[in-house]
């Protein structure tokens, strides 16, 4: 495995617990402000920025987009995304330990079988080590993302506002945060142009969905317990960013039956994961202040 490659799986690892300490200092910001409203999405999102929770939570998710970003360039995106996966198990324990969050019998089980299932994806990433696999068909790449933007937007508009929509708000974010990654593992082959990489089409695509999925992630927050609610966001990213490294990048699929068996046990086992947890409900009160 290059140097490089190993650089970048390092930085996957500490984006995985910077992103989880960030989701949970988020979160307690979240339910101690007033709920995020579609109608007025930049207004009420900014009232977010009043609580000093959310602002170190989202200083700290900036950091950690940023090691993304670095760990994008370096490694084949299956490889990094898996990484970050894994350390999804972080989350139980830091909000259990550091954070003072109880977490349920449910909610351990729910995060520890993701956990499992998307170390499974891991065990049947064969070849991607060679390379940072940044190569797409432009057709191919629009297409994908389109797709995953699509449908976080219409997983939001059926989950705003009813009860038990946190979770499909969770979802919605990490199908929008899973287009702006595939977005940024695509761009990264074009780095080598400097301050002009800016202008490219892909920056604002980046943009535009990192900044909806974060008004959503807001609103998910703040509606549902804070371990079912990250787990959904992670997994949902997680899932549809790995995919992306055989459609969009090329990076070879297992070739023997058991293999290929194994990655889609792996897929079946985070959706059943996801099921398991309990639909969140408004948890102001339930969570420490």
């Amino acid at each position: 495995m290059p140097f490089s490659v190993q650089i970048g799986l390092l930085l996957a690892l500490a984006t995985a617990f910077a992103s989880v300490v960030g989701f949970l200092y988020k979160h307690r910001g979240a339910v101690e402000s007033p709920p995020v409203e579609w109608r007025r999405p930049i207004r009420t999102s900014l009232w977010l920025l009043r609580s000093r929770w959310y602002v170190l939570g989202l200083g700290i998710a900036t950091v950690s987009w940023g090691l993304h970003v670095a760990a994008l360039s370096l490694a084949p995106i299956s490889l990094v995304q898996s990484v970050i996966a894994g350390g999804l198990v972080l989350l139980t324990v830091v909000a259990d330990r550091l954070f003072g969050f109880r977490v349920t019998r449910r909610e351990w089980i729910g995060v520890a079988l993701t956990a499992l299932g998307l170390a499974f994806l891991a065990a049947t990433l064969e070849g991607t080590a060679g390379s940072e696999h940044s190569d797409y068909d432009a057709g191919t790449l629009a297409a994908c993302v389109g797709v995953m933007c699509g449908c976080g937007l219409a997983v939001a508009a059926l989950g705003w506002g009813r009860r038990g929509g946190g979770l499909a708000l969770a979802v919605a974010a990490g199908l929008l945060w899973a287009g702006s990654d595939v977005s940024i593992k695509a761009l990264s082959a074009s780095i080598d142009s400097g301050p002009a990489v800016l202008l490219h089409p892909l920056a604002a695509v980046i943009a535009l969905a990192s900044l909806v999925g974060l008004v959503l992630s807001a609103r998910s927050l703040q509606d549902g317990r804070a371990v079912p609610v990250i787990a959904a966001t992670s997994a949902a990213a997680n899932l549809f960013t790995i995919a992306s490294g055989p459609v969009v990048f090329g990076e070879p699929l297992p070739q023997d039956t058991l293999g290929l068996s194994l990655r889609l046990l792996a897929f079946a086992l985070v959706i059943v994961a996801c099921a398991l947890t309990p639909a969140p409900v408004r948890a102001a009160a339930a969570e420490p202040a």
